[in-house]
């Protein structure tokens, strides 16, 4: 199966956020190369939010370009096995941590959101990824820093869509 084929699976089977999740298929029905970096009106991203619910934070990098503390994510790639398996590779690359896991039950939300030229959208399929117990992280060429963070303090660092991302993860857990 495709990436592509996998992304509609994935996105047909989201039971949230309808009006948005048919702004994706949209996307992707006019866009055959709508999973690609390429695609000028805008890509699927995969991110993965990297938490250990047995110590109460999240792991999150100060974007090296956007100068904001955000999830793990990034572009798709012609490897990527599944839209799951992006989503994965994003955490595990730019967190450092070996042993990661996709939380169960699929994406946590969706985030669509505009960027510079010359695209337009990144249209964000957001993932919960598990750290093991005494995760030890490096940080990577896309980050400025990688830090640890209680769940009550993100709200003091992040925009609203990290934020929300915490909220709906905390909630599948």
């Amino acid at each position: 199966m495709s990436l592509y084929d996998d992304t509609v699976l994935v996105l047909k089977g989201y039971e949230d956020q309808d009006e948005l999740r048919q702004a994706y298929l949209d996307h992707l029905a006019a866009h055959p190369d709508g999973m690609w970096k390429s695609c000028e009106a805008g890509h699927i991203t995969a991110s993965g939010l990297v938490i250990d619910p047995s110590r109460g934070r999240v792991l999150l990098t100060l974007h090296k370009k956007l100068r904001l503390w955000l999830q793990m994510g990034g572009h798709c790639e012609p490897q990527d096995q599944s839209l799951a398996a992006a989503a994965l590779r994003e955490a595990t690359e730019e967190s450092g941590v070996t042993g990661l896991s996709l939380l169960p039950g699929g994406p946590v939300r969706l985030d669509r959101h505009p960027i510079p030229a010359p695209c337009h959208w990144h249209f964000d399929v957001q993932y919960a990824v598990l750290a093991p117990p005494d995760a030890e992280h490096a940080i990577s060429e896309e980050s400025l820093d990688l830090r640890w963070f209680a769940y009550d303090e993100v709200a003091e660092v992040a925009d609203e869509s990290v934020v929300r991302l915490l909220e709906a993860t905390r909630a599948r857990l």
